[in-house]
């Protein structure tokens, strides 16, 4: 088959993969709203400098202020304007969200294709790790590895001190145990490629290991990869949250949707909104993910109808 053909194909692959994906209304709104919240939320600097305020600024004079004009959604127990708070709670629960799927997936990914591909005693131990960690409770699990003091880790202070570091936990921990799904998925799809006649003559031809699995069978892989991915974002996003609210995830000064619904608790009765405001923000968000990694699985099936 000419290189013309083979990209003449590919190209014709993703449009039919494209209509079939607009044919989904759910998944399309979806992601209309996943950009609009990354864009809203990224703009959280210019916000705060067009409204001349400071997200992190007490001013007790203004403490528990109803929505106007100064204070697009009111102000909290500190006087701080929520609205940008907000925005800068969504740049870190969707940073979690998406770095984290992206890490998780790339080490599941190695790990999956590593054994699919060579099988034998190598995929045995690989599944029995991945069946290991999928047998552990998750959150008690997180919720432990979130309670170790980093000070008796042997990490430099400076790390250990950095305001961020709660963030870089979150990301590593939820990695560490997120990995197994893609892992799965991709190990099995490995193993039905490496029969395949275009994997075997890459073997006769003498082509590596390495390349045979980066170049011949990786590209077959990448829709599975793309929807399991996009999936588990959603559920990331509601662990950064479980753990924030338990006060074992972000912590302050860093603002994440998590935290500002574990400072509201105690403050349900007399400002339910601040409650309200970081609360449907995940439901929503989560739900987008959820709708959107649906119309993508229905989009990428080679099976579906057109």
């Amino acid at each position: 088959m000419s290189t013309l053909a083979v990209q003449s194909k590919s190209q014709s692959t993703w449009a039919l993969a494209g209509r079939r994906f607009l044919k989904h209304k759910l998944a399309v709104i979806s992601g209309c709203y996943l950009i609009f919240i990354c864009l809203l939320s990224a703009s959280a600097p210019l916000f705060e400098f067009l409204l001349d305020i400071d997200a992190n600024k007490a001013n007790l004079f203004s403490r528990f202020t109803l929505p106007d004009l100064g204070a697009w959604l009111g102000r909290d127990e500190l006087g701080r304007d929520v609205f940008v708070r907000m925005l800068y709670g969504g740049q870190v629960s969707l940073l979690v969200g998406l770095v984290t799927a992206l890490v998780a997936a790339t080490l599941g990914t190695i790990i999956g294709l590593i054994a699919g591909y060579r099988g034998g005693w190598l995929d045995a131990v690989l599944m029995r790790l991945t069946d290991s960690v999928i047998s552990l409770p998750l959150l008690p699990l997180l919720i432990v590895l979130a309670a170790i003091d980093l000070s008796k880790t042997g990490l430099p202070e400076t790390i250990i001190q950095s305001e961020n570091i709660s963030l870089y936990r979150i990301i590593f921990i939820v990695a560490v145990v997120g990995w197994t799904t893609v892992a799965r998925l991709v190990r099995g799809a490995a193993l039905s490629l490496r029969e395949r006649d275009f994997v075997l003559a890459a073997q006769v031809q003498g082509a590596s290991a390495f390349r045979i699995m980066s170049v011949h069978i990786l590209p077959n892989l990448i829709s599975p990869i793309i929807v399991a991915t996009t999936l588990s974002i959603g559920n990331i996003i509601l662990l950064e949250s479980v753990l924030s609210f338990l006060g074992l995830g972000i912590q302050p000064p860093v603002a994440s949707w998590g935290n500002l619904l574990t400072n509201a608790q105690e403050l349900i009765f007399s400002a339910p909104w601040l409650a309200f405001y970081p609360g449907i923000a995940i439901f929503i968000t989560v739900i987008a993910f959820n709708f959107l990694g649906d119309g993508l699985q229905d989009a990428l099936d080679p099976k579906a109808d057109v």
